[in-house]
């Protein structure tokens, strides 16, 4: 009880500070977010929190919406000119944060940097390879495609462009701010305190109206869930991403807050070591070398059906996520009306994994990030403990993120894959499945631009010509069939075990408006004052 008065004195102070200084705090917004960015290196790794912060700083060609719809950005228009090229008309009179003027020079340099970034841990080179770009004149640019490519505005859409002064910047170089002047975006990057915060500025030269953007914007770095509640209802911050579950039905009743959700275009799997004839982390009973059991696909069955979705959506989500049966929504572009979440059948999966010999289960180790994704160690635990029902003794191991990602991508001997088993989470950066049955379940192939996050190193020819045959289909309604299929393929032959998607959620102080994402980014040019 004490804690409870303590808390909301706490509270009614700071709303009352808030009254005071709200006139000297009302250009700056204050957001708690819920990860650390692994680099402000616009092109070192494809992830979330690094995109969407990059997004401020640096601008795609083409940009997406709230609903992660294409929409103009660097790039005021696009065409096909025939059936393996494609015209972008860049924008004029744009300028860096430096004061030099944006050309298609610019752009080239771009696409020659953000594949190339040295120990990247998920690269953006899917949305670059097999792409030949030229220059017209200083605004215009063509890129050229082998076979038809009907997803190349879509695949621009992903990354952000950078000056041609930048393009030899190093990783270190871009968090020490060297490069910080080399974006054309509404905020320019003012320090980076690496566990911290991020501050930005306003561009009051951006291209799209100075008027209306935050004079600064300040992202505090709180992974802590409670603590960034905390911060909320104390006033430290104005609004706060990631809200969680335990806490979104007590936020949506405080008459001082606004609370928001979207369905995340993000599914929260699992992905599997398929690669390997003896994988690292798991054992037999005994403690003795075994056979890799995950390439067989009646294992890796039986590893999905021992899982309760509805009961993690229920009782660790608390209502605040949707089972998942394949990468995306079916309501997005892509997937398949066919698949449906893989129903909880213990005794189904406990004599699939005896036809494929292993009556008496093994054991295994899994791992997984701790405070990436909403909730995650508890989800983790509880699949361990249900793969105990079926017969699996499964230790769990979770580490930091930024570890816990450099390890599982390239953390063994080679740079290969560290992990037998792991937690992992991925948002369709493009709004579309071909992002995601490119990155996660293609075959891995850096020079052809497949597989850049494929964790489980999973290979299914099957698979990977279904995908090639979308990527250069033109029609839509063919496309969509096309990938539904290919999602078929790779979900009935496990090639990583999805569980559910989560909800995004954002929860601001009164007088902050939020428009919510699909795509998980907190963008200040997403908040309003009312």
């Amino acid at each position: 009880m004490r804690n409870v008065a303590t808390f909301a004195s706490r509270a009614a102070i700071a709303a009352a500070l808030s009254l005071v200084a709200g006139a000297a705090v009302a250009q700056e917004l204050r957001i708690g977010i819920s990860a650390e960015p692994s680099a402000m290196d616009p092109h070192y790794h494809n992830l979330t929190p690094n995109n969407m912060l990059a997004r401020h700083i640096y601008e795609p060609l083409v940009g997406q919406d709230a609903s992660q719809r294409l929409v103009p950005s660097l790039a005021e228009s696009w065409k096909a000119i025939d059936d393996t090229t494609w015209e972008f008309k860049l924008r004029q009179n744009v300028k860096f944060h430096d004061g030099s003027p944006f050309t298609a020079d610019d752009v080239l340099a771009t696409f020659q940097r953000a594949p190339n970034v040295p120990k990247s841990p998920s690269s953006f080179s899917a949305y670059v390879r097999g792409k030949e770009i030229s220059k017209v004149d200083d605004y215009t640019i063509r890129i050229k495609t082998a076979a038809p490519a009907p997803l190349v505005p879509t695949d621009l859409s992903t990354f952000g462009v950078i000056s041609a002064k930048c393009k030899d910047t190093t990783t270190e170089e871009f968090n020490a701010g060297k490069c910080a002047a080399g974006g054309t975006g509404p905020y320019k990057q003012a320090e980076f305190v690496s566990g911290d915060r991020v501050v930005m500025t306003a561009n009051d030269s951006w291209w799209g109206g100075s008027k209306d953007l935050w004079k600064k914007v300040t992202f505090r770095i709180v992974t802590s869930a409670p603590t960034r509640v905390a911060a909320l209802l104390a006033g430290d911050v104005d609004m706060i991403e990631a809200v969680p579950t335990s806490d979104v039905a007590k936020l949506k009743g405080d008459k001082n807050l606004n609370v928001v959700s979207q369905v995340s275009n993000r599914v929260v799997y699992f992905h599997m070591d398929h690669f390997r004839d003896v994988s690292p982390f798991i054992k037999g009973k005994d403690g003795s070398e075994i056979k890799n059991p995950l390439r067989d696909v009646r294992v890796r069955k039986a590893l999905s059906m021992a899982i309760n979705r509805p009961g993690i959506v229920e009782r660790i989500m608390e209502k605040e996520a949707i089972p998942a049966g394949q990468l995306l929504p079916d309501s997005f572009f892509g997937t398949s009306k066919n698949l449906k979440p893989v129903a909880f059948d213990l005794a189904g999966a406990k004599k699939l994994l005896a036809e494929a010999g292993y009556p008496n289960g093994f054991k295994m180790k899994m791992h997984g990030p701790n405070g990436r994704y909403t909730n995650d160690t508890k989800i983790i635990e509880a699949v361990a403990q249900m793969f105990a029902r079926l017969g699996i003794e499964t230790e769990v191991e979770t580490l930091p993120p930024a570890n816990f990602f450099t390890r599982a991508s390239q953390g063994a001997p080679g740079n290969v894959p560290e992990f037998s088993f792991i937690l992992v989470g991925w948002a369709a950066g493009t709004g579309e499945s071909s992002d995601s049955l490119k990155a996660l379940l293609a075959t891995f192939n850096p020079q052809k631009g497949m597989g850049a996050t494929n964790r489980g190193r999973y290979s299914n020819p099957a698979f990977d010509a279904k995908v090639e045959e979308g990527l250069r289909t033109v029609d839509d309604k063919k496309r969509d069939a096309i990938f539904g299929e290919a999602m078929e393929i790779g979900m009935n032959d496990v090639g990583l075990i999805p569980t559910h998607f989560q909800l995004n959620t954002w929860a601001a102080r009164k007088g902050f408006k939020v428009e919510p994402r699909s795509d998980e980014y907190t963008l200040a040019t997403s908040v309003t004052k009312q």
